[in-house]
C-alpha cells in the first residue's frame, strides 16, 4: 500500500513541526474561522471534511488547537498508523473527554476527593495498566461473559414485543429510536454490570425512576463533551456556566453510579448470589472496590450511547440492501449456533459507519513523519474511518458488502487485501476496547432476534451522522418494522 518510508523514529526529520501543512491559523482562535461562512471549511463535517483535508494537504495534516487546546497532527496512512501504535510503548496514552479528565484529575483533587482509579477512559500509564489487569479476565474471555447469554436473549425478546407494540399503523416508530435502543443497551449493561434488570423500557417507567436517571446521564454525557471537547469554547481559560454545569453534572453522575454498586454489594451480603449470576462490578468489587467504581464510569458512561449507535448502524444497513438481509435471515433462522454472516454484516457496519471516526493518541516518544518532526506529546488522531472507506483498501467502499470478511484470499473483494490498520475502530494493541467482546456478544444477540421478527425497510433521505466525540446516526429513524 505504501511504497516510501513514511516513518522513522531514529533518523533526525529535516522539517519542523511548525512546517506540517494545515489550513492556516491565527493566534488564540486556531482555525475557527475557516468553519466560518466562506470560509475553506465552511460546511464540510465528518468524512466530508476528512476528504477535503487528505485531497488538499496529504496524509499528515496540523489542526492548531483553539481556546487553550493542544495541537493535533490527523493521521490518513495506515502504515504511519501501524509503526506509530507498535513504537509506543507499554502504556500507550490514549486521550479524549478533556472535560472529564479534567474533572476527575483536577476539580475532584482540589476538593481532596481524588480516588486511586478514575476509569479505563480517564486513566493512563501505570494507574490504567492496573485497572485493566484487573478487568481483563472478567471482560475480554469468552467462557466470561458466556453465562451472561440467556439473560440477554430474554431481554432481547423482550424488546422486539415491545417493539411490535409501539409501531404505528405503518409499523413504523414513532418514539426517538436512539433513545428506544438505549434502554435496550442499558438493560443489556445492567446484566453485564451487576446482574440485575433496570426496567428500562417498561411501559410505566416513572420519568424519576434511577433508570431515567441513567438513561439522561448517558445523554448528557456525551452533550456535554460535545459542547466543551468538540465545539468552541472557552472553559480552558476561565470556568462558564457550560462548564459548571458539566462539573456538576459528573458529580452527580459518578455518586449515581457509586451508590448503584454499593447497593448491590450490600445485597450480596444478604443475598449471595452463585458465581455465574455476578455481575461483572460485583466480582470487581469483591477484589477490588477501587478498580470497580472506577469501571462503573467507564460502562455506564461510554458503553451504552455508542452500542445503541453501532446497532442502528446495522440495521440501517439491512433495511437499505434487502438482500443481504434475507442472506442473513436465512442463516439466523437455520439455528445454526455459528453465524459467520452475522459476525460478517457487524464487521461492515463499522467499518462503513463506525461509532469512533479514529483513535487519539498522545504520543510517548518523537517520530520523524513524512521528514516531518512529531514530538513527544503531541496529539495524535489516526482517520481510520477515512482510510476504511477509500478505494485502495476496500474496493467498492460506499458499498454494504458483507462478504468481504468471508471471501477466500484470492477474491478481489477480500479484506486481507486491505492495510491491517486501515480498519481499526475498537482501538489497537493494549488500549483496544475492553469491552469489544460484550459488545459483539449484545448486538449478535440483539440483532439476530430483530431480523428473525422484521423485514426492515427505510422510507426517505439517507440518515445522517453526526460526527462530535464519537459518531451519531441522527434522526428521522425512517424505518419500517414488518413482520416476517
Amino acid at each position: 500500500i505504501t511504497t516510501v518510508a513514511n516513518i522513522d523514529v531514529t533518523t533526525t526529520p529535516s522539517k519542523p513541526f511548525r512546517d506540517v501543512p494545515g489550513p492556516k491559523s491565527m493566534p488564540v482562535i486556531g482555525q475557527l474561522y475557516h468553519f466560518l461562512p466562506g470560509g475553506l471549511l465552511y460546511n464540510l463535517r465528518g468524512s466530508n471534511l476528512h476528504n477535503f483535508l487528505y485531497e488538499k494537504y496529504g496524509p499528515v495534516v496540523k489542526m492548531k488547537g483553539h481556546f487553550g487546546a493542544k495541537d493535533s497532527i490527523l493521521l490518513y496512512d495506515p502504515e504511519v498508523a501501524l509503526q506509530i501504535y507498535r513504537s509506543e510503548n507499554s502504556t500507550p496514552i490514549r486521550i479524549g473527554f478533556f472535560a472529564a479528565q479534567h474533572y476527575k484529575h483536577v476539580v475532584k483533587k482540589e476538593k481532596g476527593e481524588e480516588r486511586k482509579y478514575s476509569g479505563l477512559i480517564f486513566d493512563h500509564e501505570e494507574t490504567w495498566r492496573e485497572i485493566r489487569t484487573h478487568v481483563n479476565p472478567v471482560m475480554m474471555q469468552a467462557k466470561s461473559l458466556k453465562p451472561y447469554a440467556e439473560p440477554l436473549d430474554e431481554i432481547a425478546q423482550e424488546a422486539v414485543a415491545r417493539m411490535k407494540c409501539i409501531r404505528n399503523e405503518n409499523n413504523m416508530i414513532e418514539n426517538n429510536l436512539l433513545e428506544e435502543f438505549m434502554s435496550y443497551v442499558l438493560e443489556f449493561t445492567g446484566i453485564i454490570a451487576l446482574g440485575r434488570r433496570f426496567h428500562a423500557f417498561d411501559a410505566n417507567i416513572r420519568e424519576d425512576s434511577l433508570t431515567r436517571q441513567l438513561l439522561r446521564n448517558v445523554q448528557d454525557f456525551f452533550a456535554l463533551s460535545d459542547k466543551l471537547d468538540f465545539q468552541p469554547n472557552l472553559w480552558r481559560y476561565y470556568p462558564n456556566k457550560t462548564f459548571k454545569t458539566a462539573m456538576k453534572f459528573l458529580e452527580d453522575a459518578e455518586k449515581l453510579n457509586e451508590k448503584l454498586l454499593r447497593t448491590a454489594m450490600e445485597e450480596l451480603k444478604t443475598n449471595p448470589k452463585p458465581e455465574e449470576k455476578k455481575g461483572v462490578l460485583e466480582k470487581l468489587a469483591e477484589k477490588n472496590e477501587e478498580v470497580a467504581l472506577a469501571f462503573a464510569d467507564d460502562m455506564f458512561f461510554v458503553g451504552v450511547d455508542t452500542l445503541a449507535n453501532g446497532i442502528i448502524s446495522v440495521l440501517y444497513l439491512l433495511a437499505n440492501n434487502p438482500d443481504k438481509q434475507n442472506k442473513l435471515r436465512e442463516e439466523i433462522m437455520s439455528k445454526e449456533s455459528r453465524r459467520p454472516y452475522l459476525r460478517a454484516c457487524i464487521k461492515e457496519a463499522a467499518r462503513m459507519r463506525p461509532v469512533a471516526f479514529g483513535n487519539l493518541r498522545l504520543t510517548t516518544t518523537g517520530y520523524n513523519v513524512f521528514d516531518y518532526e512529531i514530538p513527544k506529546d503531541t496529539m495524535v488522531l489516526f482517520c481510520h474511518e477515512h482510510m476504511s472507506l477509500r478505494e485502495d483498501q476496500f474496493p467498492q467502499p460506499n458499498q454494504f458488502i458483507p462478504e468481504r470478511w468471508l471471501v477466500d484470499k484470492d477474491h478481489p473483494l477480500y479484506h486481507g487485501n486491505a492495510h491491517p490498520s486501515a480498519a481499526v475502530h475498537f482501538g489497537y494493541g493494549a488500549r483496544g476496547c475492553v469491552g469489544r467482546k460484550a459488545a459483539d456478544m449484545e448486538m449478535e444477540i440483539l440483532i439476530s432476534r430483530i431480523i428473525e421478527s422484521f423485514r426492515l425497510q427505510w422510507r426517505g433521505k439517507p440518515m445522517p451522522v453526526y460526527q462530535s466525540v464519537s459518531n451519531h446516526n441522527m434522526a428521522p429513524y425512517n424505518f419500517i418494522f414488518n413482520d416476517v
